[in-house]
């Protein structure tokens, strides 16, 4: 239920408010005046609705399993704890039976197999096809949602291809997703400071949309709390919302709050509880064309995931298994979530838990 309206008249907000009743469309503008509101309870509010309107009561979860193939990558971003360079004490490179014995070893029903990894100088696209061929054997139940767009554009170069072409062949190895990491912050000029040889806002969004066209659905993040301020944020939904308009093929965003150890931007102090709250329920009020907003709880922490199903979003992810980005560069929650811990996660805080595929298809209710 929403606070009176009389209350958002006081906040100077009340335009934003009817906006949102009447499902139509914020501005950037308007986006920028709700991070500033005092209230971040009646910002919530407006988030809460939102995604009550689209989801319900209801909250999603995967049993999903994550696999970081390698940590040797040639990008040098800044804000990583995670990439080592070839060669470097700490570094590794999975083999095709290491990842498959991890699966093997992984006895529950996995809806979703999550596949990334860092910019590797050496692997050829032929050793993700076979990869994929194998896993496709193995769980052929499970969806393949592997690589970043930036993964994909590196392989691309590798084999002197298209990324067109890269993402038809992985295709036809059995890739349905792709999960929507490397999009840190599209504004290029912060781009330059914390990923500079990474591929370019337009490379991304490029990438994506080919996606989709192909039939790949695909995820969407940003990454934010290191330098960027609220009005890059902002552009950034807006680009994404801009990109949902034209291709049509991003079924869910992930707010990632930058984790500040063991990198180069360790001296930045980590945003507040309530600055990530506010991020969130501005995405979910920004982003009306993308259905799901996730609260990762692996970048969050269990609780703060908790209170963001509240600020706009409907998703937790799901069981991983084993995470490795996020946990090197200071991430605290656990490496792994049980089905029944979830499900008392959603529970415990008022909502309908609802197990889902990556497509979001319901899997049990």
């Amino acid at each position: 239920m929403l606070l009176a309206e009389t209350h958002y008249k006081e906040l100077q907000i009340d335009d934003i408010y009817h906006k949102i009743i009447n499902n139509e469309r914020i501005s950037c503008d308007d986006a920028l005046r709700l991070f500033s509101c005092p209230d971040i309870v009646a910002l919530g509010n407006l988030a809460h609705y939102k995604r009550t309107e689209l989801h319900g009561n209801d909250v999603y979860y995967v049993r999903n399993q994550h696999i970081n193939y390698t940590n040797i990558c040639i990008n040098n971003c800044t804000f990583c704890a995670y990439a080592k360079e070839l060669g470097e004490k700490g570094s590794f490179q999975l083999s095709i039976d290491t990842i498959l014995e991890k699966i093997i070893n992984n006895t529950d029903s996995t809806q979703e197999i999550h596949i990334v990894g860092g910019c590797h100088p050496k692997i050829p696209l032929s050793f993700f096809e076979e990869l994929l061929k194998k896993i496709s054997e193995m769980k052929p139940e499970a969806i393949l949602k592997c690589f970043t767009a930036v993964e994909i554009e590196h392989f691309a170069k590798i084999e002197n291809i298209s990324p067109k072409e890269v993402l038809m062949r992985l295709k036809a190895c059995g890739l349905r997703m792709l999960p929507g990491g490397g999009a840190e912050i599209f504004t290029e000029s912060i781009r330059e400071q914390i990923c500079a040889k990474k591929s370019s806002t337009k490379s991304w969004l490029a990438i994506h949309e080919t996606a989709h066209e192909l039939g790949i659905k695909t995820n969407a993040t940003m990454l934010f709390g290191h330098i960027e301020k609220r009005e890059h944020r902002i552009e950034h939904l807006d680009l994404l919302r801009k990109q949902q308009d034209k291709s049509s093929g991003f079924t869910c965003f992930i707010p990632l709050p930058f984790q500040t150890e063991n990198n180069e931007l360790s001296h930045i102090t980590a945003l507040t509880g309530l600055e990530i709250l506010r991020t969130i329920a501005v995405s979910r009020l920004m982003l009306d064309n993308i259905a799901h907003i996730k609260a990762y709880w692996v970048m969050l922490s269990v609780k703060l995931a908790q209170a963001a199903l509240y600020y706009g979003a409907n998703d937790l992810d799901g069981t991983i298994i084993e995470e490795k980005i996020g946990h090197t560069a200071g991430a605290k929650s656990e490496q792994a979530l049980t089905v029944q811990e979830l499900e008392n996660m959603i529970t415990r805080c008022g909502f309908n838990a609802v197990e889902r595929n990556s497509l979001f298809q319901i899997v049990s209710k």
